[in-house]
C-alpha cells in the first residue's frame, strides 16, 4: 500500500467507524465555531479533515472546527497562550514548547524512558494518573486538557554502524537537552540543533548522528541521503506525546452532547493519528533506504537506568511533578524494566 493510500485509510477507514455518541442523539446546543492550530503542515490535512468532520457531523452541524497548519495564526510555541488568551480556540501541541510555562509540560511531551510501547504510554496515562495531573496543570492556565495524541518511533540515525553504546563515544550526536543529559552519562558528546539544520549538519560531518524521531520524519528531511544506519534505542516509544487543548471558557460555554462530541472525536484522531505515524514509519521501513540494528538489550536498560537521574530531577520541581513521577516509576516496575 503507498504512503498516501495509508494515510487515507488513517483518516477515514479508521474514521468511518460511528462515534458513541450519534449524530441523531446529541443535541445541537448553540452554535459553536472552533479555530484551531496544529504542529504539522499539508502531509496531515486528510487527518484534521477526517477530525472536523467527525466533530460537525456528530453535532448535528452544531459544532464546526477551522484547522490552521503549523504556524499559520502563531508560532507553534505560542499556542499554549494564544489558546488559554482565547486568541485560539484549540490546538494540538507539543508541551516541550512551554516547558518554562507549564510544570510538567517535559514529563507530559515525553521525558525519555517514561514508557516503551503505546499500551504502556495508555496504561500511563489512564490506569496511573498522568492524565488526571496533566488536566488539573492545564486548567490553571484557564485550559481544557483532551487527551494525548501520540507519535511514533524516536530513535538514532548515524553516518556510521553503532552496535553499543560505547560506540557512540567517537560521535557527535544532536539530541534535545534532556536526552543529552542521559547520553552525556556515557561519555556520548551531544550538540542541539534545530531540524532544518540536520541535513547540512550530517551532510558535512559537523555532526555524525541524530536523534529526533523515526525513519518517517528521517525520509521526510532526507537524512537517508546523508545517513543510513538507522538504531533502536528502545529508550522511548511512542517518540513524543502531542496534546489536545481547549480554551477552558469555550468549552464550558458548550453544551454536554457538545462536550462529549468532542471528547469522542478527540480520542478517534488521536488513535488515527499514531496509525498514521506508525504505518508511515513502517512503509518507509520497507522501502530498503535505512540499515536497521538494535542496541543490545543491557544498553537499553543502562539508558532507562540513566534516565532515572533526569526523572527525580523534574519530580523536584513540583508536588504535581512528584506524583507524576511516582507514576512513571511505578509503570517502569510493572513492566519489568526499572
Amino acid at each position: 500500500m503507498k504512503r498516501r493510500d495509508l494515510l487515507k485509510a488513517a483518516a477515514t477507514g479508521i474514521a468511518a467507524a460511528p462515534l458513541a455518541l450519534s449524530a441523531t442523539s446529541a443535541q445541537a446546543g448553540e452554535k459553536v465555531n472552533l479555530r484551531m492550530q496544529t504542529l504539522y503542515g499539508t502531509e496531515t490535512d486528510d487527518l484534521y479533515k477526517a477530525f472536523a468532520n467527525d466533530v460537525k457531523t456528530s453535532s448535528n452541524k452544531s459544532v464546526r472546527i477551522t484547522r490552521f497548519r503549523g504556524s499559520e495564526l502563531v508560532a507553534n510555541d505560542q499556542m499554549l497562550d494564544a489558546v488559554s488568551k482565547g486568541t485560539l480556540d484549540m490546538c494540538q501541541g507539543y508541551g516541550g514548547y512551554w516547558a518554562g510555562q507549564l510544570d510538567i509540560a517535559k514529563i507530559e511531551s515525553g521525558i525519555p524512558g517514561a514508557w516503551t510501547s503505546y499500551d504502556e504510554a495508555m496504561y500511563l496515562h489512564q490506569a496511573k494518573g498522568l492524565g488526571d495531573l496533566l488536566s488539573e496543570a492545564y486548567a490553571e492556565k484557564g485550559v481544557h486538557y483532551l487527551g494525548p495524541v501520540f507519535g511514533g518511533p524516536y530513535d538514532l540515525l548515524t553516518t556510521k554502524p553503532v552496535k553499543s553504546l560505547d560506540d557512540l563515544k567517537n560521535m557527535k550526536i544532536r539530541a534535545t537537552a534532556t536526552v543529552a543529559a542521559i547520553l552525556e552519562k556515557f561519555g556520548i558528546p551531544t550538540v542541539y540543533l534545530p531540524s532544518q539544520e540536520l541535513y547540512i549538519a550530517l551532510s558535512t560531518g559537523a555532526i555524525d548522528g541524530v536523534i529526533y524521531g523515526g525513519s518517517l520524519e528521517y525520509k521526510a528531511l532526507k537524512l537517508h541521503e546523508a545517513a543510513k544506519h538507522y538504531t533502536y534505542l528502545n529508550m522511548i516509544n511512542p517518540g513524543y506525546a502531542d496534546g489536545m487543548l481547549i480554551n477552558k471558557k469555550k468549552w464550558d460555554s458548550m453544551s454536554p452532547d457538545q462536550q462529549k462530541v468532542i471528547e469522542l472525536a478527540s480520542a478517534k484522531h488521536s488513535t488515527n493519528m499514531h496509525a498514521w505515524n506508525v504505518n508511515g514509519c513502517l512503509d518507509v521501513n520497507g522501502e530498503g533506504i535505512f540499515e536497521f540494528a538494535s542496541l543490545p538489550a543491557e544498553d537499553s536498560k543502562a539508558l532507562t537506568v540513566a534516565a532515572m537521574d533526569v526523572w527525580k530531577e523534574e519530580a523536584k520541581k513540583s508536588e504535581r511533578n512528584s506524583k507524576a513521577i511516582d507514576a512513571i516509576i511505578a509503570t517502569a516496575k510493572a513492566t519489568g524494566r526499572a
